[in-house]
């Protein structure tokens, strides 16, 4: 009788980390093809968080060597790409991760990425949530999401 109460518990337990990923939603998580034999890439998208505030914490995909968030700071009137450790998700707000600004940087792509593929991104967050997401991969010169539907990588 005793195992019933932690099993229920234990079962609250994960509905809850169950409603708090789903508050954030990912939308139009895209990147650009790589330009002929670039080793890095970088990965762009909109986290809206309908929940407790948390941060984007950490990235991860196969398809490179280590994804690190960062993001462009002007150093001396020249702008300079710098690692943070974290992004923000304040409640009910958005985050944007754009060219020019913060967004998840690809080290040591695998394969070049090319245009109409997809690849897999896991994000971290600070309250221990994770989330996976496909990303699409538009053209060399792509200012935003594609609209088409990619191949899976």
């Amino acid at each position: 009788m005793k195992a019933a109460p932690a099993a229920l518990c234990a079962a609250l337990l994960a509905s809850c980390a169950a409603a708090r990923a789903a508050d954030i939603v990912v939308e139009s998580a895209w990147a650009r093809a790589s330009a002929g034999p670039a080793r890095n890439g970088a990965a762009y998208l909109t986290l809206a968080n309908a929940g407790a505030a948390t941060a984007l914490v950490g990235v991860e995909t196969p398809v490179a060597a280590r994804a690190e968030l960062h993001a462009h700071r002007m150093d001396g009137g020249v702008a300079r790409m710098r690692a943070v450790e974290s992004a923000p998700l304040p409640a009910g707000e958005r985050a944007v991760l754009a060219p020019g600004g913060l967004h998840i940087m690809l080290m040591g792509l695998a394969a070049p990425l090319e245009e109409g593929t997809s690849f897999p991104l896991t994000l971290r967050f600070a309250d221990g949530d994770s989330r996976a997401v496909r990303v699409t991969v538009g053209g060399v010169a792509a200012a935003a999401a594609p609209m088409t539907e990619p191949r899976d990588r």
